[in-house]
């Protein structure tokens, strides 16, 4: 099980020109007012979108919010219970226990010199959350997760102690250069003014698509956005911090998790439309949303007591984003016990959980019924699905520390397997980062930094097409220890496998530290190219496909608001959809939610950044904190 990570310092560092401050362990801002129950506006702090913010004091940027102690029962991954037997697959026609080979741990990013300004901030990077060893500002654990049509993101940010053992950023791009890579410039790499991409460009008439390009994303006469809403975190109490993972965006409401809840609100006013109390804490939700408006979610059974601190996450709900009503509520039963899951996915009419102990189940969206489930006696288990245009498993045979491994696509109506591809000896896990084609990668490192360390990819056949490695160090996605479908800021489109570099000090000028986004080819593993800049010192994050472009979002260096960028993969152009405020209040919000500790969400001219973790107040600032920050463009 990944440990927390250790306590930001007590002193922050002093002085100097935009020198951070770490918040306490307590976390970066004190509660907002007290909220009445069920409250159908959220308050409005206020200036967020003025020069004078609440806070004061200069620009300094907050600690992303602090990790949640790992416990059981809360949707965080545990060990097989001692003595108790492993659960496989439904024994369904075509489908026996298959036997399989195994896989690897997490790699570790550099760490920039004692000094470096980590991405236009001096000095000491933010504490990361929940697993995560301290990184440079900006390094990014994964984002990116499987994506459905808005581009919902999901996901923890979890290392192992071990990633504690780190090399230089400057030293891990050197080795980028050195290791054979060579890039094509982008069209607008001279552009450093709005982030490697001139001010002016991408700005056409309301609703035109980037010139030249495959973007689906409308493009705003004017990218300027404003502060649509924001909203608060609900109050906790003690040292837990609580998952609240997951959202979605309709074209009618933005939905996200509470602590045992899921609010819909309105996508421009942030006002509450609809609100579904669960009967325990929220555990996981699926990236995907179904046809007719449908996600997927699973739950405790019961709120904590001081009898039962950590009732199982079993319950498995299909919930309808646009009235916020419950379809219908299932367990699985295996030994005279209901299973306890931590990962959902959707594809088609079929909803499939796994990522516990016990082996995994799939239920029919709209009605609910149970299409398999795990057997007594079988000797393997799926650890969990991919959903999408298609639904992969990850299945293992074998004994819990020789276990045997093996990628399957299946049948989503009844689960039977359509082909099978068994890993490499050695190799005991797998993340699937893409289901058509599927692509999925193994950690072949003891400590690693990006989620995976090789890349496999699969014909329609499942043959292997292509084999290829991402080096530690050099890369800066994340795929979340123990998960099968939480690979963040790595994804495939165009027949190529798109996924950022490891932060490096900015060239020229520029004082501070940037990164790219390069690309593979799926059918040879070999670089293509590519490569598209964030430009200046800002720090891009590849977030999903936008049609046949590449969707991003650039973090902004000191006195900027991020950006949504399209970016053309034929010559590599960058045209701004959304480019927020850069007052102080604004940025230090935008700062807590960003990719590689929050989840971003992009669709319509609307921008969507939330928090992955909750915890109680901090009793040191004042500063509010929020669940939720949404932004749009005129």
């Amino acid at each position: 099980m990944t440990q927390p990570p250790s306590q930001p310092p007590n002193e922050p560092p002093q002085g100097g020109f935009g020198a951070p401050q770490d918040p306490p362990p307590g976390g970066f801002g004190a509660p907002p007012p007290a909220q009445p129950p069920q409250p159908q506006t959220p308050p409005q702090p206020p200036s967020l979108d003025k020069k004078d913010g609440p806070a004061a004091g200069g620009d300094q940027p907050q600690q992303p919010p602090q990790p949640p102690q790992t416990q059981p029962g809360y949707g965080y991954p545990q060990a097989p219970p001692p003595g108790q037997p492993g659960y496989g697959y439904p024994q369904q026609p075509g489908r026996p226990p298959q036997a399989v080979p195994g896989y690897g741990f997490p790699q570790q990013p550099g760490q920039p010199p004692q000094g470096a300004p980590g991405y236009g901030y001096p000095g000491q990077p933010p504490q990361p959350p929940y697993g995560q060893p301290p990184q440079p500002y900006g390094y990014p654990q994964p984002t990116t997760m499987p994506m459905n049509a808005q581009g919902s993101p999901g996901g923890g940010r979890k290392f192992g102690p071990q990633a504690m053992i780190i090399t230089a950023a400057v030293v891990a791009i050197a080795l980028i250069v050195g290791g054979g890579f060579w890039y094509k410039s982008s069209q607008d790499s001279e552009n450093t003014a709005g982030g490697g991409t001139e001010q002016g460009e991408g700005k056409g008439g309301e609703g035109e698509a980037p010139g030249g390009s495959g973007g689906e994303e409308k493009v705003p006469s004017d990218p300027s956005s404003k502060v649509l809403f924001q909203l608060p975190a609900p109050k906790v109490k003690g040292d837990t911090s609580f998952a609240v993972e997951g959202s979605w965006l309709t074209s009618k409401v933005f939905a996200k998790p509470g602590l045992s809840e899921i609010n819909g609100y309105d996508l421009d006013s942030g006002k509450v439309t609809w609100t579904t109390p669960l009967s325990g804490q929220h555990c996981a939700s699926s990236p995907e949303v179904g046809d007719g408006d449908i996600a997927a979610v699973v739950y405790e059974n019961a709120k904590p007591t001081a009898e039962n601190k950590y009732p199982g996450c079993d319950k498995i709900s299909a919930i309808d984003l646009t009235t916020g009503k419950i379809l219908w509520t299932e367990s699985v039963e295996v030994s005279s016990r209901a299973a306890r899951y931590d990962e959902v996915s959707i594809s088609g009419n079929t909803v499939a959980v796994g990522g516990g102990t016990d082996g995994g189940a799939a239920f029919d969206l709209k009605s609910g019924k149970e299409l398999w489930k795990p057997q007594n006696g079988d000797a393997c288990e799926d650890l969990g699905y991919r959903g999408g245009e298609a639904l992969v498993a990850v299945r293992k045979c074998g004994s819990y520390d020789n276990p045997k491994m093996e990628v399957q696509l299946l049948d989503a109506t009844d689960g039977t397997p359509k082909w099978s591809y068994k890993l490499p000896a050695g190799l005991d896990n797998a993340k699937v980062i893409s289901v058509d084609p599927v692509v999925f990668g193994t950690d072949s490192q003891e400590i690693t930094a990006s989620g995976v360390t090789d890349v496999f990819a699969l014909d329609d056949k499942g043959d292997l097409q292509s084999r290829f490695p991402l080096e530690e160090g050099k890369f800066m996605h994340d795929c979340d220890v123990n998960k099968v479908h939480d690979c963040q800021q790595i994804f495939t489109g165009n027949g190529k496998l798109y996924v950022p570099t490891a932060e490096h000090e900015a060239a020229g000028e520029e004082y501070g530290r940037t990164n790219e986004i390069l690309s593979f080819d799926l059918k040879t593993g070999k670089p293509t190219g590519d490569r598209f800049d964030a430009g200046g010192i800002y720090k891009i994050y590849p977030l999903r496909m936008d049609g046949e472009n590449v969707l991003a979002y650039k973090a902004a260096p000191y006195e900027k608001g991020g950006q949504i960028v399209t970016i053309d993969p034929t010559s590599g152009k960058q045209t701004v959809l959304v480019e927020n405020p850069g007052t102080e209040s604004v940025r230090k919000v935008e700062r807590n939610f960003l990719p590689e500790f929050g989840e971003v969400i992009y669709g319509d001219g609307r921008l969507f950044m939330s928090t992955l973790y909750i915890r109680e107040a901090s009793k040191v600032t004042d500063d509010p904190e929020y669940l939720a920050i949404a932004f749009g463009t005129s």
